[in-house]
């Protein structure tokens, strides 16, 4: 009886472990049954949304712009067949697409003439004109008086605002000179104010009137007298609502009664003379008080120093250019 050969054990050799593929590995899609079911917390909030909105007001401007969009829509939506007016005419012989009046017109409208809303309180013509009006300052139409105006160009524009800085520049110069001026003649002013002991009380003598003064310092002098008049009238102002007018005070000298507006302050003319002085171009002007100065009390302006003599030794010159 021949015996079957089983195969060795020993001669078996066990399966490799085969490796795993991580490069071909396939992410398996979420499953189309997930569950989408609202939580309490979610429904929750969603109620309350819900209800927020349902209570909310609009606003005024909600509302008008609201009101806007629906107009603009009705608007831009052409004749609709429902119309009782598209239905009048297609029983005349209307039809879509076609134009109102005779055949063959190549002007006739195929839509109805837009509708503009305008704004605001204005006129209709007021936009017209507003643009016929910037037109004419641009220059750009004529026809009338003031039209045609030639246009600015970037130079002339250039020109204009120097020398508009170099009037400003030489004004604050003027007004520098003016109080140099007065520097210099404010002492006889003053002059003309002292005390006289008479008896061991001072006796002030009256001041002198400001149409005296030298008209190339009086504008300055002028200027502030009319904004101390200015205080004034406001303080008074502010006085008369706290006290009686009819109050009268015995012990009140003449300054207080001018503070309180029992006294009217004298007041001077005008002057023709100071008038025809500002008048005068600044650069003019600066040039008879820096010559004034210098012939009258030998001061110099532009050197700021006041020379011993009629010399003026080491003054370059009379301009301000001279000066460097």
């Amino acid at each position: 009886m021949a015996l079957s050969s089983a195969p060795s054990i020993h001669n078996e050799r066990p399966p490799e472990d085969e490796e795993d593929d991580y490069m071909s590995m396939a992410i398996p899609e979420p499953s189309s049954t997930f569950n989408h079911t609202e939580t309490s917390v979610q429904r929750r909030a969603r109620k309350k949304r819900e209800a927020e909105a349902r209570a909310h007001q609009p606003s005024k401007a909600e509302l008008a712009r609201q009101a806007e969009l629906n107009r603009d829509e009705a608007l831009n939506v052409s004749l609709p067949a429902t119309s009782k007016g598209y239905q009048m005419m297609a029983k005349l012989g209307f039809k879509a697409g076609s134009t109102l009046g005779k055949e063959g017109n190549e002007y006739a409208r195929k839509e109805p003439l837009g509708v503009v809303v305008k704004d605001g309180r204005a006129g209709v013509g007021m936009n017209s004109e507003q643009k016929r009006k910037f037109r004419e300052v641009a220059g750009e139409e004529g026809g009338g008086e003031g039209t045609n105006k030639k246009r600015e160009t970037e130079g002339e524009f250039r020109e204009r605002q120097g020398r508009e800085r170099e009037e400003k520049r030489l004004e604050g110069l003027c007004w520098g000179a003016m109080k140099v001026l007065e520097g210099f003649e404010g002492e006889d002013r003053e002059s003309s104010q002292v005390h006289d002991l008479e008896g061991g009380q001072g006796k002030r003598k009256k001041s002198k009137p400001t149409k005296q003064i030298n008209v190339l310092w009086r504008g300055l002098l002028r200027d502030r007298q009319e904004r101390e008049m200015e205080r004034r009238m406001r303080y008074d102002l502010h006085q008369s609502l706290s006290r009686n007018a009819t109050y009268a005070d015995p012990d009140e000298d003449k300054q207080d009664k001018q503070a309180w507006g029992d006294e009217e302050e004298e007041v001077e003319e005008e002057d023709p003379e100071l008038e025809e002085f500002k008048l005068l171009e600044p650069a003019e002007r600066l040039r008879k008080m820096v010559e004034y100065l210098r012939e009258k009390w030998r001061y110099c302006f532009w050197c700021k120093f006041h020379y011993p003599d009629e010399a003026m030794e080491g003054c370059p010159g009379l301009t301000e250019d001279e000066h460097g």
